[in-house]
């Protein structure tokens, strides 16, 4: 499935990026996801604070520009799982670096003057 984003040449990057990667549960759950497959449901109880439908919303989001797979099972009550593609996994080093940053980040604001 193709991204949503048709880049043009005069397209900042930087904002190509954020269109896909921004909103406050994106690269939470990518980071999830990248230890493994995990189903809704896990996904909801490790990421405090986000609602189902909100969830729902980045996931499908997240699906439709092609940086995570939704596999459903044909299975009474449904199972579906969430892992993530070539192009999801190529962020891991980009959301290493956040994790650090943030880590970075909330270390100088809690010690400064």
């Amino acid at each position: 499935m193709p991204p949503r984003i048709a880049g043009t040449a005069d397209e900042c990057m930087v904002e190509a990026a954020t269109e896909v990667l921004g909103g406050k549960w994106k690269l939470v759950i990518l980071r999830h996801l990248q230890g493994g497959t995990r189903r809704f449901g896990e996904l909801h109880r490790v990421i405090p604070g986000v609602t189902p439908r909100m969830l729902t919303r980045q996931l499908r989001e997240l699906e439709a520009d092609g940086l995570i797979r939704r596999r459903v099972y044909a299975e009474v009550p449904p199972k579906v799982e969430y892992s993530v593609t070539e192009i999801g996994a190529s962020l891991e080093k980009i959301i290493d670096g956040l994790e650090a940053w943030g880590l970075w980040y909330r270390e100088q604001v809690t010690t400064a003057p």
